[in-house]
């Protein structure tokens, strides 16, 4: 990675973390730690984050020209998923995306990096619904995080396996929480999605 490089997060709130607050526009979450330890690797490419909180897979849809293809990033990295579960729990009555439909959107939007950029693409598993393996939410979660894993091989992409290694983590009945509310990052959820990001990210390399 060069220091001319642009890397350019994108996703929902869990990516956004505080960057509309934050004077460099990176934010708090595994974002901002993954650029320090790039700073103090002498890896410094430009970040761009473009986590906007409350996003869906649709949302990207809209702003998808905008903020990634008129970018001209030199790497994306995507983690979205975990919104288009949630509402299937707390608004079932709204229009929701199921795994089917979630995947022809992620393509969609895959294929038109590879025809309008350069990039390389990042793609990040949805992470966590609660902080039990056999929780709700994580059962619904499982074939989104399928989806990536099969675009990932599809595209030849980076595939960060975060919905793994969250639970991997549970596995060992830590006494430690990752969430504060079963889904938005606490300091230790972020270096863990930010350790798992840098791994797969120079694994790779």
């Amino acid at each position: 990675m060069r220091q001319d490089d642009v890397l350019l997060f994108i996703g929902d709130s869990i990516t956004e973390s505080g960057r509309f607050e934050d004077s460099e526009k990176i934010g708090f979450g595994y974002v901002r730690l993954i650029h320090d330890y790039l700073v103090i690797t002498n890896q410094s490419p430009k970040i761009v984050n473009k986590g906007v909180s409350g996003n869906h897979i649709t949302d990207l849809v809209t702003r998808w020209d905008r903020d990634v293809i008129e970018m001209k990033p030199d790497y994306i990295s995507i983690s979205i998923g975990i919104n288009d579960v949630w509402r299937r729990l707390d608004h079932p009555e709204k229009e929701l995306i199921f795994p089917d439909q979630y995947e022809k959107i992620y393509r969609n939007l895959l294929d038109q990096v590879k025809t309008k950029t350069k990039a390389e693409l990042i793609l990040m598993e949805p992470t966590i619904h609660g902080e039990e393996i056999e929780s709700p939410g994580n059962q619904l979660l499982a074939p989104y995080v399928e989806a990536v894993q099969k675009l990932a091989k599809e595209y030849n992409a980076i595939l960060v396996d975060t919905h793994q290694v969250f639970i991997d983590y549970f596995k060992q009945k830590p006494i430690h929480k990752l969430t504060v509310d079963g889904v938005h990052m606490n300091s230790i959820g972020n270096m863990l999605m930010a350790k798992a990001w840098l791994k797969s990210f120079f694994n790779h390399e």
